[in-house]
């Protein structure tokens, strides 16, 4: 039998993210698909007409954490200054994609 410890890490959350800095012409967008694919989030990312970048992820709470600590640091000729994290609803999604 799982112990309660088992079940809430097994359980699937979402958060929306929203990444602020030189993230846009970076190719940011294919670095968090990586980290998503890395990590075993499922979701998509843009970007957004403010310059910013915003990624919806849905997983564990393990796999969230892992994701937005990759979000943080961004490819290599971006500069994160910031990630917003906000509590998002439970949509059903296969697979991680870029939007356009």
């Amino acid at each position: 039998m799982a112990s309660r410890t088992d079940r809430q890490e097994a359980q699937r959350i979402s958060r929306l993210y929203v990444v602020k800095g030189r993230v846009q012409g970076v190719g940011y967008r294919y670095f968090a698909q990586t980290a998503a694919a890395e990590t075993g989030v499922t979701g998509w990312v843009r970007n957004r007409d403010d310059g910013a970048v915003e990624t919806y992820a849905t997983g564990t709470a393990a796999q969230l954490a892992a994701y937005s600590g990759r979000l943080r640091i961004g490819p290599r000729f971006g500069e994160v200054r910031s990630v917003e994290e906000i509590e998002a609803p439970l949509l059903q999604s296969d697979g991680f994609s870029i939007k356009h």
